[in-house]
């Protein structure tokens, strides 16, 4: 059973949460108009994150971050998820599905090379798996690496890649050349971004997200030595994809509850001082109906994130848990969103009011990292199976 993070104590990592909630409330929510109309990130936010170690919270203490497990990443997510969901955007690879392929894959000396800097916020990376044809199931990977010497040439496309604009290191998945004679055959390099051959094509124009940067990136021909192959072996690449999805859809399902949470906020306090025919809307009962479904889709998600990051810590479920957390949060918010709409009426529609914004946000957390399709299938896949084992 999960006991807690011996290397950030409970008290230390309260004052930790506090640091962040008040930065959220009060220096990144009165920017969100500037993120939004802007579409980036302003200098002097980036720089205080960076000064607070939010490049690094999830990276091991021994290579400059915070070393928070993934119990305190989710309390950490719902704070983030508070405010523009961009804001989190720009170290969360670091943090999450690239950084964690590090942690949990790389070698002593890949770890030495990159963890620091991406820690501390001056290198950032990318997760650079999907693909034209390739999205949540990296099985079908058509980028290839084909072995040449004791050295690897990478050829194919990306596709959607977060930070791709800003990266200074890829993580890219491949298929490997020749072909092993079993399993998958995917592997993952350490890819700097200046390496001849790659190009990073035009920003993405996105519905929601302002101030996140996602684009195509194109390897053609890049050649690499043998230290970019993670952990040295050409057979981890589908596992470590794997394990760094699971880690991240509890995340993201942190970052859906605290995107509702601040919708449902917006709501009370919209119905609380908006009137029709000099009554307050929140006096209504169809009104404080939608309230209550909000509140209850919160409440209900903020306990399944939580108990999916403890399952995943303690090593109990890391595969069906962290997919029902994310299946059931990212719909969730949704829902709430769309209700924080419906309760503003046409003023929700409103460009530069808050749960318009939120409302087109939310909709990319159900397609990354995995869509609502793919966690179904995860989690009736996996109870089937499991059925199956104990059957005589």
């Amino acid at each position: 059973m999960y006991s807690g993070n011996p290397d950030v104590p409970d008290d230390v990592f309260a004052e930790v949460i506090k640091q962040i909630h008040d930065f959220v409330r009060t220096r990144v929510l009165p920017r969100e108009a500037e993120i939004m109309t802007t579409d980036a990130i302003p200098g002097d936010l980036r720089a205080q994150a960076a000064k607070m170690g939010l490049f690094g919270y999830a990276i091991p203490q021994e290579w400059g971050g915070l070393g928070l497990d993934l119990v305190q990443d989710v309390e950490v997510a719902m704070e983030l998820g508070y405010t523009s969901l961009a804001f989190r955007s720009m170290f969360g690879t670091n943090n999450g599905i690239a950084g964690q392929v590090l942690v949990g894959f790389g070698t002593p000396e890949q770890k030495a090379r990159w963890l620091p800097g991406m820690a501390s916020g001056e290198v950032v990376a990318s997760f650079a798996l999907t693909e034209p044809g390739a999205g949540s199931n990296p099985a079908g990977l058509r980028t290839t690496a084909t072995a040449d010497g004791d050295g690897w040439v990478i050829e194919g496309s990306k596709r959607f890649i977060t930070n791709a604009t800003e990266a200074a290191l890829f993580v890219v998945f491949a298929r490997t050349e020749p072909a092993p004679s079993s399993g998958p055959g995917i592997a993952v390099f350490l890819v700097p971004a200046r390496t001849p051959g790659i190009e990073v094509g035009a920003k993405d124009a996105k519905m929601g997200q302002e101030g996140s940067r996602t684009a195509d990136v194109t390897f053609t021909q890049v050649r690499v030595g043998p230290e970019a192959l993670v952990s040295g072996s050409g057979e981890v690449g589908y596992r470590a994809a794997m394990t760094s999805l699971a880690r991240g859809r509890v995340h993201i399902a942190g970052l859906a509850v605290g995107c509702a949470q601040r919708a449902l906020d917006e709501s009370v306090d919209y119905a609380a001082s908006a009137t029709q025919g000099g009554t307050p809307i929140g006096d209504f009962q169809l009104v404080q109906a939608m309230l209550a479904d909000q509140q209850t889709g919160v409440l209900a998600g903020r306990a399944l994130a939580r108990d999916a990051a403890r399952l995943y810590v303690s090593g109990e479920d890391q595969r069906v848990a962290p997919s029902a957390a994310k299946l059931y949060c990212t719909e969730m918010a949704g829902k709430v969103a769309d209700l924080a709409v419906q309760v503003h009426g046409g003023t929700g529609y409103m460009r530069e009011v808050p749960v318009e914004r939120i409302y087109r946000d939310v909709r990319l957390l159900r397609l990354y990292e995995g869509t609502s399709e793919i966690q179904r299938l995860i989690i009736g896949r996996a109870l089937v199976r499991s059925a199956q084992k104990r059957m005589p």
